[in-house]
């Protein structure tokens, strides 16, 4: 039973440090790694992976990167060619963090949760990243703002939830994944027909 809820408990963590990380991979390394760092959190033998987040090398770099993309997230247009760029370095960081999490594992489940953790971030990534194109077509500059501030808060939140309660964590963020993918798709959509009628007025200035 213990069991268990250990292994529950790690694929909670596991998931949702691929999820947040496809909101802001940098943010998620560097509070983790400061939690790790000044002991906010025991690392049990489950988790002793994690311990190289607290590295100052690994705190350094991930904070740097989360203070470019602090100014870079706030930018229109910016912020989508920032987007662009880590499609694929968040989903890499959310297959590195879960791993970490889950430590040693047979192959077979290593393999598999890889790909669902890299999945978990790539879904929220779409999302955000959709959600920024939208916003960037609307004339004020506000919105973006608002929207980084915003994923910063999910990310704090997540990763405080992830520390209190790792099983809830799993059900939470099994559902956020499940709305980021049926989202992402309506978004999409919306993104395309945006495009369209730009090209069309385009088309009529011209």
């Amino acid at each position: 039973m213990m069991r268990g809820m250990q292994i529950l408990d790690q694929i909670g963590v596991a998931l949702g440090f691929a999820t947040l990380a496809g909101l802001n991979l940098y943010l998620t390394v560097f509070i983790a790694g400061l939690a790790v760092r000044f002991q906010w959190i025991e690392l049990s033998g489950a988790y002793e992976n994690l311990a190289v987040l607290g590295n100052p090398w690994v705190l350094g770099v991930a904070g740097a990167l989360f203070a470019i993309e602090f100014f870079a997230d706030k930018v229109p247009w910016v912020d989508s060619t920032w987007d662009a760029v880590h499609t694929v370095v968040r989903p890499a960081g959310g297959i590195f963090l879960a791993l970490a999490a889950l430590g040693q594992m047979d192959p077979t489940i290593t393999v598999v949760a890889a790909l669902l953790a890299g999945g978990a971030a790539l879904a929220t990534h779409s999302t955000k990243a959709s959600t920024r194109l939208i916003l960037n077509a609307s004339p004020e500059p506000v919105s973006n703002s608002v929207a980084s501030v915003a994923e910063d808060g999910l990310v704090l939140g997540g990763l405080g939830l992830i520390s209190i309660a790792p099983v809830v964590a799993l059900v939470v963020f099994t559902i956020v994944v499940i709305f980021c993918i049926v989202v992402t798709r309506w978004l999409w959509k919306k993104v395309a027909r945006l495009r369209k009628k730009n090209r069309a007025v385009e088309g009529v200035v011209a």
